[in-house]
């Protein structure tokens, strides 16, 4: 069953600034989508196209099964939450107020929190590795644990679909793993809908069952990483040469200047 249906999207800014001419993409409840693509070919526009965030000239965005712009603002968010690129807020929120936010969809009518709303919370902090920092504030704490705050705010909010902004730029390649394997733990014991914008084909090789690669040209690629990462593809959309090795069955694209230290690999 396909949770997320796009179907002949245009999109664009301006009438110089066309972004989608026609693009459709099914993801499957409960799987893992990379979207990948040089700068300025729209991965972002599509995260916030896919969160209601904007809205396309034709074409439509279907959430299980029901078209986008039908779902009020609060039923929307019951079905999709969004984790934005690293940012440290301007107010002094501690990280259990921050993981807290989403749940206001649930509160009663007094707008207090219940049981069932502290339950939650507890378990997306403790899935998140979260749980000892809960006092602190939100801007006091590493870029590493912010990310993990974030995605323990969008579990909290308890929707079936996570859509994430380059979880891991500026983190180091510890927590650029251990994103992944949280991510990928929702999907497998949780059943979540994961949705990455990545600039990383390596990670998401590893991660995704499926990929979206985007052009700057317009035009699009799907279907698993093994079809999608070609290094006649990735040359192509990124114009960047490079050499593909397999480790064990993942395949792995290493890019290669002009200054690569084997030079015979480069023009392959």
């Amino acid at each position: 069953m396909n949770i997320i249906e796009v179907k002949n999207l245009k999109f664009s800014y301006t009438r110089q600034s066309v972004v989608f001419t026609d693009l459709n993409l099914q993801v499957g409840a409960g799987s893992f989508l990379a979207i990948a693509g040089p700068n300025g070919s729209g991965k972002s526009t599509l995260l916030n196209l896919l969160c209601g965030l904007l809205k396309a000239q034709s074409g439509s965005i279907k959430i299980d099964g029901v078209k986008i712009e039908s779902y009020p603002s609060k039923k929307l968010a019951r079905k999709v939450a969004v984790v934005r690129q690293e940012f440290v807020p301007a107010f002094g929120f501690t990280i259990i107020e921050t993981v807290m936010m989403p749940r206001v969809q649930y509160l009663d009518g007094l707008g207090f929190e219940g049981p069932a709303d502290r339950q939650i919370v507890s378990e997306s902090l403790e899935a998140t590795d979260t749980t000892s920092l809960s006092s602190r504030p939100l801007g006091q704490i590493s870029g590493g644990e912010r990310q993990r705050v974030f995605i323990a705010r969008a579990l909290a909010q308890d929707t079936p679909i996570l859509l994430l902004d380059e979880p891991t730029s500026f983190l180091d390649l510890k927590h650029q793993v251990g994103i992944y394997d949280l991510l990928k733990k929702m999907q497998l014991e949780k059943g979540k809908t994961i949705v990455v914008v990545t600039h990383d084909i390596n990670l998401a090789a590893q991660y995704c069952e499926s990929v979206l690669l985007l052009s700057s040209r317009s035009d699009y690629y799907t279907g698993t990483a093994e079809e999608v990462f070609s290094e006649e593809r990735i040359e192509a959309v990124y114009g960047v040469k490079g050499y593909t090795a397999r480790l064990g069955e993942g395949k792995f694209f290493l890019p290669l200047g002009k200054f690569a230290k084997d030079s015979r690999l480069i023009g392959r």
